[in-house]
């Protein structure tokens, strides 16, 4: 029957769904969040079929499919940036209003870092029936890496060199450890070795030994993943002594021919990311009787050792470089050099999120560089 229309009383078409109840923001990782919300009261009729959180700024997105309430995972954020979100539900019908703002987070940073410890100091020659050269020192402990940084204040510590000896045929004085938040210390280097003590110290690397009376007395150990032994003291077990070099971050240290002192092990070259220099290289040790050389500084701040009658060179600040190991004389003593003070270097893409140390710019990084102790604290 043309033109009759029928109603059917009390029946009315579905609509979108309400607003969701906005829970709980949680940062999750670098790039990652969760947002927690509660279903709505009304689902307008028709099944929930799903919910998507989007962020505020860039609108990034995360969808869940379920009716009632959850946790919705959001990916693909910039890290170290701060973010509030809305939960939207959707039916057969279309998607409804949005909820209110969450709370804001903050993504993590993966950052790089450099650690480095003091450097040992070189070893003191003595004028005695073995008259020759010393240790040099061993470099400080070197770290590289990645870790992830939240917005949250870090402590720095920047170990200083350690002193070389003044004291007729003492040691160098270890130098002492560097620090960044909760990561393991960098292990401060160890001294070369003097007459009173012929076995160089362990440390970050190891110091040089002090040849006499055993020929080939070991340099010292170092630690595992942060440096390398130092190199051992040479003597024609007659009257002529050598130093050894200290160990480097890159390599033990590397034995030279009789009369001659032992060259510092090499450092290493941190990444681009970090601004490529070079750090943590051996200190030389001294040479004997006969005016031979000294033995050179590992690349990366090893202070030279010296040839006889002269005090040994000291490490480069900030390098973590040993110093070097004095040479035999004569008549006065000689003194050994200090190690060189640490450094650490910390990291990440993007523009500043921290202050703290000099702050530089590099292929997209931003750089925090701390010559002596402090602390990275969020903008």
């Amino acid at each position: 029957m043309s033109g009759i229309m029928l109603t059917l009383a009390g029946v009315s078409a579905a609509s979108v769904p309400g607003a969701p109840t906005i829970g709980t923001a949680t940062a999750t990782g670098t790039t990652t969040a969760t947002v927690t919300y509660t279903a709505p009261v009304s689902n307008g009729g028709s099944p929930i079929t799903s919910y998507t959180a989007t962020s505020s700024p860039s609108g990034i997105t995360g969808t869940i499919s379920q009716a009632g309430s959850g946790t919705i995972t959001v990916s693909g954020l910039a890290s170290g940036t701060a973010y509030t979100f809305t939960v939207t539900a959707t039916n057969a019908i279309g998607t409804g209003p949005a909820s209110a703002a969450s709370n804001s987070i903050t993504t993590s940073l993966t950052a790089n870092y450099l650690i480095v410890a003091g450097g040992g100091g070189g070893a003191a020659s003595t004028f005695n029936d073995q008259s020759g050269g010393v240790g040099g020192g061993g470099a400080g402990g070197y770290q590289t890496g990645t870790t992830t940084l939240a917005l949250q204040t870090y402590s720095v510590g920047v170990g200083g060199g350690g002193p070389g000896s003044t004291t007729s045929g003492a040691s160098g004085t270890n130098g002492t450890n560097s620090t960044f938040g909760a990561l393991t210390a960098s292990v401060g280097g160890g001294g070369g070795a003097g007459t009173i003590v012929n076995v160089g110290s362990s440390g970050g690397s190891g110091g040089g030994s002090y040849g006499y009376p055993i020929n080939g007395n070991p340099g010292g150990a170092g630690t595992s993943g942060q440096g390398n032994a130092g190199g051992y003291g040479y003597t024609d077990m007659v009257s002529y002594a050598t130093g050894g070099g200290g160990g480097g971050a890159g390599a033990a240290a590397a034995q030279k021919p009789y009369n001659e002192g032992g060259n510092g092990g090499a450092g290493l070259t941190a990444s681009a990311a970090l601004g490529g220099g070079t750090y943590a290289g051996g200190g030389g040790g001294g040479g004997g009787q006969g005016g031979t050389a000294g033995g050179t500084g590992g690349s990366g701040g090893g202070g030279a050792g010296s040839a006889i009658g002269s005090d040994g060179t000291a490490g480069t600040t900030n390098t973590g470089g040993g110093g070097g190991g004095s040479g035999g004389n004569n008549a006065t003593v000689r003194n050994g050099g200090n190690g060189g003070s640490g450094i650490v270097i910390i990291s990440y893409a993007g523009s500043q999120k921290f202050n703290g140390g000099s702050v530089t710019s590099s292929g997209g990084n931003t750089i925090h560089t701390f010559t002596s102790g402090g602390s990275l604290v969020p903008i």
